[in-house]
């Protein structure tokens, strides 16, 4: 991800270049971000996976997935992000005069890619903790069979679990649904490692 300009924006003429860009872009202390495309690995990790939690959140209640169109802001610290899919669980909340910008999502999940996973890992988790209402944040590796899954604790640390067989599966709390891991890499060519 590269900077768009060294300039400084407010949140209101962020999300006013947002509403009219042809691309997605992430938005943090006064700067924006063009987003990467993502590769066909990607996409399909991402594809299996909301088609999967869909499935289940549509027999078990009140939670909604949604794909990476969607932003999400972080009040605390000024983000503006798309992850690929969110978790959104009881009632959404959104931004003031701004329903494409949810405030409180439940789970985030990133599939990781040669070009994100360090951020995605690192900077993003660390500000992606200033949520208060997230509780789970999944990483889907694209490179190889790999799910990372972070439950926040009572005491807002966060435990990581890691998956590295197709043969596991793993529980999204919030959601209470059980997902196995050959599911998310169905029709699946890693990228190539450089």
């Amino acid at each position: 991800m590269s900077a768009v300009s060294t300039l400084k924006y407010t949140i209101e003429e962020y999300l006013e270049i947002e509403a009219v860009a042809l691309e997605k872009h992430e938005f943090y202390q006064g700067q924006i971000i063009a987003m990467a495309a993502a590769s066909i690995a990607h996409n399909q990790i991402s594809r299996n996976t909301l088609y999967g939690i869909d499935k289940h959140l549509k027999e078990s209640g009140n939670c909604e997935i949604f794909p990476s169109a969607l932003k999400i802001h972080s009040e605390l610290n000024s983000l503006f992000t798309y992850p690929d899919l969110s978790i959104i669980c009881g009632e959404i909340e959104t931004l003031v005069k701004h329903n494409d910008v949810v405030t409180n999502p439940s789970v985030l999940i990133e599939v990781l890619s040669l070009s994100t996973q360090d951020y995605d890992r690192g900077s993003k988790f660390k500000l992606y903790r200033d949520i208060p209402s997230l509780k789970e944040y999944v990483l889907i590796s694209s490179l190889e069979v790999l799910v990372e899954k972070y439950d926040r604790q009572p005491d807002n640390t966060w435990i990581l679990h890691e998956y590295k067989t197709q043969n596991d599966s793993f529980k999204i709390l919030s959601a209470d649904i059980e997902i196995q891991v050959d599911s998310l890499y169905r029709d699946v060519q890693f990228e190539t490692k450089i």
